[in-house]
């Protein structure tokens, strides 16, 4: 936001030099970036943040500036001269959805001529970066610039009924704009129709069909207050950002309307020439109100350590506009903010009014006491504990946004309706809130592939978000997202082996254990979006907890990946509730163990799980673990079959096992094996 010094001591009454202005405003919260001259001026470039609307005009700083300087405040002149005709004979107005348009005021000016603007509004529009235009369009952004307020020109003859009607875009409607673009509407978005047609995108820009021309004559000149979020929304539909969208979505002043009004149209009249016709019309059904603010003087002490009486800070907030109630033998006050101020309305914001005044470098740089204790969050630990366990085992972990594409999105989870959309996406690309964490991390993946990393492991704990509930607020769940691709092991033995299913397995099996989570199963799966044969599901209690596998050839393809890449998620919020089962302990054992080896045929729709049962159906509690350690498919071996050799270890814990025990035990296994799988021994 650029200001000029010149334009400001119009409006304040100043004896500091622009750079001695600029330092103060800094510290008092209005940070100024740079000072430069300009042609006799000095122009003072703003960094503002979003919640500070206000400060975006000559008017705004210059409240500021008389506070932090004691200068005295000038407010520009609005009166001026009217004819005997009224307004309300010549237009007439209605808000048709006052929800997004609580107030439209406009003023009516006859008799205009329309031409060059005179050279001091010309220099002054070109000091802060806006071109010359005409006289009547130079005034409504010289107006915007001095008071905050758009306002916008209407040629009145071009109005079709000469009436005025804000109401929603009809489906499919067109509309030219100012900059010769036809753009199509929706219904979510509000316009400023005549009596036949929509003439402007309400609170963005005006349309090309009613713009002031040579040939206008008579102006109707509006001023309105617009929702924020209808303006913002609207303008990221249509990729429009203009100065009046600018300070509409972040909140313009509600009260102001027909101040600008009435400064726009006494310029027109001096400027111009015509005559303003007698009365506003200000359409108002539903006037906005606010809502007293308390302020306790322990409360500015505890939340910046500085001791400021209540007096002090009432003095403050009177000299920024504030409506004031000392409550003094309390020690507080109340304070109702303007209608300029809409980032006001807690306690908190108070504080931060009267310490940037008083001044942040006298808040001491300590930390605040604190009498209570620290505590965890609940399964924090356990998080703890997951993120140690996968770091050790050459993951990275990832922290993403929880905006993502919706067509992507979709792609990894159960309906198109699961998540929420958002209203005003800060992006225009990622316009739900995500309902998986895959989405995100396959946006990593394929960045790092872009850099050239082709080894990546990578795991994410976050919220994904489902319906909306009947209390308006989304349903959230937290989750645990990994995803695996590349060499298994770069520079170690496994080097040149590449990732597969057993190794995402693994890493599953890892977390379970690191979470103290026992009494699962895994099983095969169907999902949509992994490989068919190499996707599995973890059941917990009879409820499926994670879906894992390698990516669905269809889905790299999206991706544009040429290497395998595995994923998995898991339902953590859940798996937290069954956490942390008793560790028992045992002593070592006395006596030695006995193994055996099986090497066995086994057909492709026969899982390890399903032997495992098998042996443990058995029910010989001397088997002290089933493991496999060798599997091979290729020449030689059938085709839907495949070579698995495991070993079984027997150990008893009151006596040593003889061979003739431990040979029975195995042909019982064997029989089992082959008889309920009918496996093939090798």
């Amino acid at each position: 936001m650029k200001i000029s010094y010149q334009w400001l001591k119009e409006l304040v009454a100043l004896r500091t030099t622009p750079q001695e202005l600029a330092e103060k405003l800094t510290m008092a919260g209005l940070a100024v970036d740079s000072v430069e001259e300009h042609g006799g001026d000095f122009i003072l470039d703003f960094d503002l943040t979003s919640n500070r609307p206000d400060a975006l005009s000559h008017f705004g700083i210059a409240r500021e500036a008389a506070i932090v300087c004691g200068g005295r405040l000038i407010s520009p002149l609005v009166e001026l001269s009217e004819s005997s005709e009224t307004a309300e004979s010549a237009a007439g107005i209605q808000i048709a959805e006052p929800t997004l348009c609580p107030r439209y005021a406009a003023r009516l000016i006859k008799g205009v001529k329309v031409g060059s603007s005179p050279k001091w509004l010309v220099d002054r529009l070109e000091a802060i970066g806006q071109r010359s235009i005409n006289n009547i369009a130079d005034i409504s952004n010289y107006v915007m610039f001095e008071m905050g307020q758009p306002t916008h020109a209407f040629d009145l003859h071009t109005l079709k009924g000469r009436r005025i009607i804000v109401r929603r875009a009809q489906p499919g409607e067109i509309l030219r704009t100012l900059d010769g673009v036809d753009r199509t509407l929706s219904p979510e978005m509000l316009v400023i129709a005549d009596a036949e047609r929509a003439v402007a995108v309400a609170g963005v820009m005006g349309g090309e069909e009613t713009e002031i021309s040579s040939a206008t004559t008579d102006v109707l000149l509006e001023s309105a207050y617009f929702d924020p979020d209808s303006v913002r929304h609207t303008s990221r539909e249509l990729g429009l950002t203009t100065e009046a969208s600018y300070r509409f979505e972040r909140g313009a002043d509600f009260d102001a309307a027909v101040r600008a009004a009435d400064r726009a149209s006494r310029l027109i009249a001096e400027i111009a020439g015509g005559v303003v016709l007698q009365g506003v019309l200000d359409e108002y059904p539903a006037p906005i109100t606010r809502t007293p603010v308390p302020l306790r003087e322990a409360r500015i002490e505890r939340l910046t350590g500085l001791k400021v009486e209540i007096e002090r800070a009432a003095e403050i907030l009177t000299a920024l506009e504030f409506r004031v109630e000392l409550l003094k033998e309390r020690y507080e006050l109340l304070a109702l903010p303007p209608s300029f101020r809409i980032d006001v309305s807690r306690e908190e914001d108070l504080v931060e009014e009267v310490a940037r005044h008083i001044g942040y470098e006298k808040i001491a740089l300590t930390v605040p006491e604190w009498s209570g204790t620290g505590a965890y969050l609940a399964g924090e630990t356990i998080r703890r504990g997951l993120r140690r366990e996968l770091l050790s085992s050459g993951f990275d972990e990832a922290i993403s946004f929880s905006f993502a594409a919706g067509e992507r999105d979709r792609l990894f989870r159960s309906s198109e309706t699961d998540t929420p959309t958002i209203t005003n996406p800060i992006d225009a690309n990622e316009t739900a809130m995500r309902g998986s964490l895959i989405t995100r991390l396959l946006e990593s993946i394929q960045g790092n592939f872009n850099k050239g990393t082709k080894d990546v492991k990578l795991f994410e704990i976050g919220r994904v978000f489902g319906r909306v509930a009947a209390d308006g607020r989304p349903q959230e769940r937290e989750r645990l997202a990994l995803i695996m691709t590349g060499m298994a092991e770069p520079g170690s033995w496994r080097e040149k082996q590449q990732i597969d299913f057993f190794d995402l397995k693994g890493a599953v099996q890892s977390v379970m254990q690191s979470s103290n989570v026992s009494g699962f199963t895994i099983e095969r799966a169907s999902v949509e979006y992994l490989h068919p044969g190499q996707s599995a599901a973890l059941i917990k209690d009879g409820r499926q907890v994670a879906m894992f596998g390698r990516l669905h050839p269809r889905i790299a393809a999206l991706y544009k990946f040429r290497q395998a890449v595995f994923v998995a998620e898991l339902e953590l919020g859940e798996l937290l509730e069954t956490a942390g089962h008793q560790i028992r302990y045992r002593g070592l054992p006395r006596f030695p163990a006995s193994s055996r080896d099986v090497s066995a045929l086994v057909q492709d729709d026969v899982s390890w799980r399903d032997i495992e049962e098998t042996i443990s159906d058995l029910g010989f509690g001397e088997i002290e673990s089933v493991n496999v350690f060798d599997v091979y498919a290729g020449r030689g071996i059938p085709e839907g079959s495949r070579s698995l050799a495991f070993r079984i270890t027997y150990r008893s814990q009151d006596a040593t096992l003889t061979d003739e025990q431990v040979n029975l035990m195995q042909e019982k296994v064997k029989e089992a094996l082959e008889g309920r799988l009918k496996i093939q021994l090798r």
